[in-house]
């Protein structure tokens, strides 16, 4: 039991609770199938609350149920009563209620939820369904810019109607179109039409669009500004014919600066900014031509010059201070305690004790500011003293009477002073008189002992110095002999080396001359073998002489017809 809701702004599918809220579902879901939803406005939508459609009228007081288009125009039962048996709550967003016509009875208008927990509406209008697909839609809906009365200014359709599943059977006389009606032209061409594109820079080049969005972000800073309290009017403009000077050398007075820059025209004023307690310079200044043209020539003339060994920077002013018809805002009663309490601890401090009864609190504090108070009181006194001018004979009695004052005073004083000197010469002179012989005897003992502990106190230094010097002669020779342990631990090391490297020197000697000798035992060996194969050869051939020898001896030892026969077989041969 679902149905699809194709809106402007995208898909919603909706299930139904038919077993619970029966007569809400069949009128919904009967309403969606004849297509009276179609091109039905969202024409109430309140932020995080409610989205409410429904109305072919799009007013917020149209609309039939189901029985009542059946039933023709006679006005009979175009509404139902309402369905709140069982409960059924708002917790969700995306929950699906009829709308309640103030005499809990329901037509065709429905709302969905755009925020949690609205306990507000239980109890009032019927819930019968919730969104299971399509939420982001709701959220681009509660995102829509409306007007007071919560129309969008964009208007919000829905733009056809898909029933998923329908359990119940078609009413009787109830016609189902074979298409989606087309919109009525009234309807269609309500405020900014549903499909139009809302681009306000259409046809405008990107200087002009940046200009466009620089104009915007000024407004908006200008407000914030007004809001803190910062400027005290956004609306305000500043004057085009002053320009705002810093980086000032502190010794650069205004007179410099109004000399510098009246070859650029005439100058109304020039003010250096200046601290209100030591009167230094701020290092700024304001500087007011009597013509525009005037203070563009100085502001593009007179930008990062030196002067007074300072690179200046020169700008227009963007101070509304003196600008007349712009007045600061008035604070109110509670922002003007607040500016004065705030980080001020003693002025809550002041308050408290103001309205502190207790004798023991704050009590030091009383005491220090009736001091004070009692000071400033005397310095107001005196200051209005000055401020009457007396005549000539009260100056004359006065400064007689004054005269003769303070000559009592001088006289009371002197009489005490000496009474205080008499008194404590008459008791140095006792006090020494009986003290005198025992200072003289405690001094005399201080004496000694100082000159007892001074000897003692040299003897021991003298004999801190000699183990001093002790010491350093033992830490010199213990260094030194360190040193020549070193030294003769690096001459062994070098003698070790040195001893290494000879014996690798000889050990390669050794191989060396043991490599030559067994060069030269193969080459004896060689010779005598060749020796020995020699004496082979000259033996052979001295045999073959002999056997030759031996075989013409046996020849000649033969008959003469073996001879004959020889002779003639070597000549055929």
């Amino acid at each position: 039991m679902a149905v699809l809701l194709e809106t402007s702004l995208g898909d919603i599918v909706v299930d139904l609770f038919t077993s619970v809220r029966p007569k809400c579902s069949l009128n919904f879901l009967k309403l969606c199938k004849i297509k009276y939803y179609n091109f039905s406005l969202f024409h109430n939508v309140q932020k995080n609350f409610i989205a409410q459609s429904g109305d072919p009228e799009g007013s917020g007081k149209g609309g039939s149920s189901i029985w009542g288009l059946l039933k023709g125009k006679d006005g009979t039962d175009r509404y139902f009563d309402c369905e709140l048996v069982p409960k059924k709550k708002h917790t969700s967003i995306g929950t699906l209620s009829m709308v309640n016509n103030g005499n809990d009875e329901h037509g065709s208008q429905f709302f969905l939820t755009l925020g949690p927990d609205l306990d507000n509406l239980d109890g009032q209008h019927s819930v019968f369904g919730e969104v299971a697909e399509g939420l982001e839609v709701l959220v681009k809906i509660n995102e829509a810019f409306t007007d007071k009365d919560g129309r969008p200014y964009q208007d919000i359709r829905i733009l056809h109607t898909i029933i998923l599943d329908d359990p119940f059977e078609d009413l009787e006389g109830m016609v189902v179109p074979s298409r989606s009606p087309s919109p009525e032209v009234e309807v269609a061409t309500n405020r900014i039409g549903y499909d139009e594109a809302i681009n306000d820079f259409e046809g405008k080049t990107e200087d002009e669009i940046q200009e466009i969005l620089a104009e915007k972000t000024a407004k908006a800073d200008a407000q914030i500004l007004e809001i803190v309290g910062d400027i005290p009017d956004a609306d305000g403009k500043p004057p085009e014919n002053v320009l705002f000077v810093c980086k000032l050398n502190p010794a650069t007075t205004s007179e410099d600066l109004e000399v510098i820059f009246s070859r650029f025209g005439t100058i109304i004023s020039c003010e250096v900014i200046k601290d209100q307690k030591t009167g230094d310079s701020l290092q700024y200044a304001f500087i007011e031509f009597e013509n525009e043209d005037d203070c563009v020539k100085a502001y593009f003339k007179m930008d990062n010059v030196l002067i007074d060994d300072r690179r200046i920077h020169v700008d227009f002013s963007q101070s509304l201070a003196k600008v007349k018809g712009i007045r600061k805002r008035p604070l109110m009663e509670d922002e003007a305690e607040a500016s004065r309490t705030k980080n001020d601890g003693l002025a809550f401090k002041k308050n408290i004790e103001k309205q502190d009864n207790y004798d023991l609190v704050f009590d030091d504090n009383r005491k220090s500011s009736s001091t004070s108070n009692s000071k400033e009181q005397d310095t107001l006194n005196r200051q209005k003293q000055r401020d009457v001018k007396p005549s000539s004979k009260d100056r004359d009695t006065r400064r007689s009477g004054h005269h003769k004052q303070q000559r009592d005073r001088n006289r009371s004083r002197s009489k005490e002073r000496f009474q205080e000197r008499s008194k404590r010469k008459s008791k140095i002179k006792s006090h020494n008189e009986s003290h005198g012989r025992r200072d003289r005897s405690r001094s005399q003992d201080r004496r000694e002992s100082i000159r007892s502990h001074g000897r003692r106190d040299r003897s021991r230094s003298q004999d801190r110095r000699e183990r001093s010097r002790s010491q350093d002669r033992r830490d010199r020779s213990r260094s030194q002999d360190r040193r020549e342990g070193s030294r003769s631990q690096d001459r062994r090391e070098s003698i070790r080396s040195h001893g290494r490297r000879d014996r690798s020197r000889s050990q390669d000697r050794r191989e060396r001359s043991r490599s030559q000798d067994r060069r030269d035992r193969s080459r004896s060996q060689d010779r005598r073998e060749g020796s020995r194969s020699q004496d082979r050869r000259e033996s052979i051939r001295s045999h073959g002489r002999r056997d030759r020898s031996r075989s013409l001896d046996r020849d000649y030892t033969k008959s003469p017809r073996a001879r004959f026969h020889q002779r003639h077989s070597k000549h055929r041969h």
